[in-house]
């Protein structure tokens, strides 16, 4: 098992959330949650795929059984294996099966979130596959109840895409490395 700092690596991403996705407002329900210390943080030490598609059912399963008032949302941190972006998102279609298979379509949903993100259909260079570029590879574990519930509050949430990259392109590259510097102080 590799040596992991659990406690560096959960602060870290909570140092991303607070920075990028709540403070950017890249996520208008991320705040709620947040506030609420609804959100689960597992470290995977895993170094091999079959071990973390063992442990996302573990994850997933785990989560229909606790109440989302306690945790509504949990972040599968997976620092050891799937590196490699393209690795990676050819995984989630691996986690898309199990979803699937476990019979949670329309139950959780699985987001996506790298270091190296990048949308299919943007330049490489392109500032706003930042929008999901994490400290760490994770797999974020969505309520699909507690999503309708906050789409319903929210009736302008088709714009979050467009707002995104407009508070990307408006950051700049050199605003991203800063705010990289605040994650990993």
């Amino acid at each position: 098992m590799p040596s992991v700092d659990t406690t560096r690596i959960i602060q870290e991403t909570q140092a991303w959330l607070q920075h990028a996705v709540i403070g950017l407002n890249l996520c208008p329900f991320a705040k709620s949650v947040y506030v609420k210390n609804q959100i689960e943080y597992q470290v995977s030490t895993a170094s091999d795929e079959n071990v973390l598609l063992d442990e996302l059912k573990l994850a997933l399963i785990r989560l229909t059984e606790i109440p989302a008032s306690t945790i509504d949302t949990s972040l599968l941190i997976h620092p050891f294996v799937l590196q490699d972006f393209l690795d990676y998102n050819d995984f989630l279609y691996q986690a898309d099966d199990l979803l699937h298979d476990l019979k949670l379509d329309g139950v959780l949903q699985i987001a996506s979130f790298h270091p190296d993100y990048q949308f299919a259909d943007a330049n490489k260079e392109d500032i706003s596959h930042c929008t999901n570029r994490s400290p760490y590879p994770m797999l974020h574990l969505l309520r699909e109840d507690s999503l309708d519930h906050a789409i319903s509050a929210k009736p302008e949430w088709e714009e979050i895409v467009e707002n995104n990259i407009a508070t990307m392109n408006k950051l700049g590259w050199k605003g991203w490395e800063e705010l990289q510097k605040k994650i990993y102080e």
